[in-house]
């Protein structure tokens, strides 16, 4: 393995990882990550603003946010644009949908919060790579990422779902099967079923 290729291995963001805490201007003024501790927090990229997909994801996100808010999970948006064009852009959206975003969404002209998330590498010269999301506990712990390509917009119910799965398995003593949804039963983990008992995944907890 070259020093090249470790330095780049070790900069790769994985869950379990505390996500790395920055400083940055914001539509809602400066903030860090860290003021974000105690809660959950949805923290996600886009490549650009004024872009036909990432208007529809913040339409949709905007229209959710009562939602995240009644779970205790903040959401975060982030992109390479100035603050002004996000500034421009929220105006816009107002103008022509009627939707106010009510999040903050913050500036990384300099890609340095993306290079530190994975959210791009360390040799693209754009954001074309930065339709990331990282789920964040209220310990700033790195639960969960998702990754989209620039042609696809992310499914805000998928977003809900794995909040909702999140909270409800993080004691570790229930596992969310496939397609659980809110409210739905969880699983009780492997090892707490009788041996040879090849029911066992199929039986719920409440």
């Amino acid at each position: 393995m070259t020093d090249e290729t470790h330095q780049h291995l070790a900069r790769v963001l994985r869950m379990g990882d505390v996500a790395p805490d920055f400083e940055a201007r914001s539509t809602h003024g400066t903030l860090r990550l860290s003021d974000y501790r105690g809660r959950w927090l949805i923290f996600f990229s886009h490549p650009a603003d004024f872009t036909p997909v990432c208007t529809t994801e913040f339409v949709s996100l905007a229209k959710k946010h009562d939602q995240f808010t009644a779970m205790n999970c903040a959401v975060l948006g982030l992109s390479v644009d100035s603050l002004y064009s996000h500034l421009a852009w929220t105006r816009a959206i107002r103008e022509l949908f009627g939707i106010e975003i009510p999040f903050p969404i913050i500036e990384d002209p300099s890609m340095q919060i993306g290079y530190a998330y994975g959210m791009i590498n360390e040799h693209s010269a754009n954001s074309a790579d930065m339709r990331a999301t990282y789920f964040i506990d209220p310990n700033g712990i790195v639960r969960a990422i998702t990754h989209y390509p620039l042609t696809i917009g992310r499914s805000i119910s998928e977003m809900i779902r794995m909040v909702a799965a999140l909270q409800a398995s993080y004691s570790g003593e229930r596992l969310a099967p496939a397609d659980w949804q809110p409210e739905q039963p969880l699983l009780l983990p492997a090892d707490e079923q009788s041996s040879g008992d090849i029911d066992w995944f199929c039986r719920s907890a409440p």
